[in-house]
């Protein structure tokens, strides 16, 4: 056997695996793409994205515009709850983004298309993996929406652009973890309402047990060892410290790493194992 030979024959393993490689990387781009094309196409969802956010601080961020400057500086050490608000809705808001990435996938099972796609070369995590960035993307569509209405409401932001560069990252990994956890508990799922369920038993705890909507201080001590624990209220937390207070702890960004990296690892192989095409 020549040199030659012997060389074609042991490039071979490592030539299909760049091809396989390749193959995953172009499907999970033409997935993803087919992710927010589906947002950006659907005039309801655009709407729904654009005007809750901005009901949230329209109807919750004026619940206390009749207490006196006094007690809200008191309370909530800024001049605006409205300002103290924006980050910890920003954060609330990435808990239901998994929720629509669950739906669309049950949605593709019901339709026959997960079938079809998982008939290809296509792996179960390159599908995973482009639902949950897809999902987080849809989230990430909040923030220029709720910056606008915060500043049509008065408030001024503190902060340089290293800080919101931080601050955007950390909304991204929130919505990345929880974007892969919703898909990794549904992955079995075809029943419509079981997203739906599982945001409705979820959602209200983390929410209610951060720091997104009122000051950590004034939690009974239970509450406040969840909040501790709470990936919410890191997110909350590093977004009020910048745009409130000027100030930015890069360890909430840390956690935020570390809590979006486990979902990822663990949502993916469990996705892996038992997303089911139908």
């Amino acid at each position: 056997m020549s040199t030659e030979t012997k060389h074609i024959r042991m490039s071979a393993p490592q030539t299909e695996s760049v091809r396989r490689s390749v193959s995953q990387r172009s499907q999970f781009v033409g997935l993803y793409a087919r992710e927010v094309l589906r947002t950006f196409r659907n005039p309801w969802v655009l709407v729904i994205t654009f005007v809750q956010p901005f009901m949230w601080l329209a109807f919750f961020g004026s619940s206390f515009s009749g207490a006196s400057p006094a007690l809200v500086q008191e309370v909530f050490h800024t001049s605006s709850y409205i300002a103290f608000l924006l980050p910890g809705v920003l954060a609330t808001s990435m808990l239901t983004v998994g929720m629509f990435g669950s739906m669309s996938t049950i949605q593709d099972k019901r339709f026959g298309f997960m079938k079809r796609i998982l008939l290809t070369p296509t792996t179960k995590a390159t599908v995973y993996l482009s639902k949950v960035l897809g999902s987080t993307t849809r989230g990430l569509v909040q923030i220029p929406v709720m910056i606008a209405a915060a500043a049509l409401f008065g408030v001024t932001f503190a902060g340089n652009p290293l800080m919101w560069a931080g601050w955007i990252l950390g909304i991204f990994l929130l919505g990345l973890g929880m974007s892969c956890f919703f898909l990794a508990v549904t992955a079995s799922s075809t029943d419509w309402q079981t997203p739906g369920v599982i945001s409705n038993f979820i959602t209200m705890p983390l929410m209610f047990a951060s720091g997104a909507l009122l000051p950590l201080a004034n939690f009974p001590s239970w509450m406040q060892a969840i909040a501790s624990v709470n990936p919410v209220s890191f997110s909350a937390l590093l977004g009020r410290g910048i745009v409130v207070f000027n100030t930015a702890d890069w360890s909430y960004l840390g956690y935020l790493a570390i809590f979006a990296t486990g979902m990822l690892v663990a949502g993916t192989a469990v996705a892996s194992r038992y997303l089911k095409a139908e």
